[in-house]
């Protein structure tokens, strides 16, 4: 009986061997590496900006090399800005001899610029160094009206737009005065840019102005300059010259047909004054004494006379 039993074991023992051969084989032909396909890179681009604080609408002028050195090569040059999630298209070129390439790109914002080769892979610009050459772009104010001239006591009012168009942003009306300049107002700008800013001079006075706008992370500081905001009182004057012409003036020089200024009693030779009569304005020098008649505050000279419009005698709008 025991020849019988180990007959039948020896088959089950081969066929369960069998089994755990077949199974191994199976396990690792599945398991075996498959080897990766290398990764494609971006070709590097060596990027230079000719000037990289410009105006707003002020082109940059961009120049690289693709470091392959071939020629007729599209390259997009891209920039990022910031807050923004990816990089926008500004300008394209395509390289010449060495694989060297120089294009013009009009920028609105400041932010990073690279360049890209036309037709590489996203994955491969994504795994691209982002660095590259920073460009500040200030922005810039536009006035739509000023109104600079108006009667001590009123109200100078300026209205303008500041680009490019963003709301939030701060724009500040500054007057300069013997410490420097100072903000008198502020404004925030609307969806268009749009800003409304204003200031009442007490006073008789001429004074340089300026809109200002600090800067942020979109576009650099910029400055506009307003001329002079002129608050007038009136002045009773007259006028001189003919037969005094070749005399000495009270504060020095010789008075002739061209001499632009005004003779004044007690103002410091040299002080400046604007006048203003008829909508003319000028901006005259104290260069004499005078005028030696009661009730008149200003003598003005023939050519001050003729740049004014003014008569014989009247008054004029004066701010100082």
């Amino acid at each position: 009986m025991r020849p019988q039993t180990s007959l039948r074991a020896v088959p089950a023992a081969v066929a369960v061997a069998g089994v755990l051969s077949t199974s191994l084989s199976m396990h690792v032909a599945v398991a075996a590496p498959v080897p990766a396909a290398p990764a494609q890179s971006a070709p590097a681009v060596v990027l230079a900006v000719k000037d990289r604080s410009l105006r707003l609408g002020q082109a940059a002028v961009v120049s690289g090399r693709l470091a392959t050195g071939a020629a007729g090569v599209v390259v997009h040059v891209e920039q990022r800005v910031p807050g923004a999630r990816g990089w926008a298209r500004v300008a394209d070129a395509t390289t010449g001899a060495d694989g060297r390439f120089r294009v013009r790109a009009r920028l609105q914002r400041s932010g990073v610029l690279r360049a890209v080769p036309a037709g590489v892979a996203t994955a491969a610009v994504a795994a691209a160094p982002a660095a590259g050459p920073r460009v500040r772009v200030a922005a810039r104010v536009t006035t739509t009206a000023v109104r600079r001239h108006v009667t001590a006591g009123r109200t100078v009012r300026v209205t303008g737009t500041l680009k490019p168009a963003a709301r939030g942003r701060t724009v500040a009306l500054q007057l300069r005065g013997a410490k420097g300049w100072r903000t008198v107002d502020r404004d925030r700008t609307d969806g268009r840019g749009r800003f409304r800013l204003a200031e009442r001079i007490t006073q008789a006075r001429s004074i340089p102005a300026r809109l200002r706008f600090a800067g942020d992370a979109a576009n650099a500081a910029t400055t506009r300059r307003l001329g002079r905001v002129n608050a007038y009182r009136l002045a009773s004057a007259s006028w001189y010259g003919p037969g005094l012409y070749g005399n000495p003036l009270g504060c020095g020089g010789t008075l002739t047909p061209g001499t632009v200024g005004v003779a004044h009693k007690t103002l410091p030779c040299g002080t400046k004054l604007t006048l203003r009569h008829r909508g003319n304005v000028v901006r005259a020098r104290v260069i004499d004494r005078g005028p030696f008649v009661a009730g008149r505050e200003l003598d003005l000279t023939a050519a001050t006379k003729a740049k004014l419009g003014f008569g014989s005698t009247g008054t004029v709008q004066v701010a100082h």
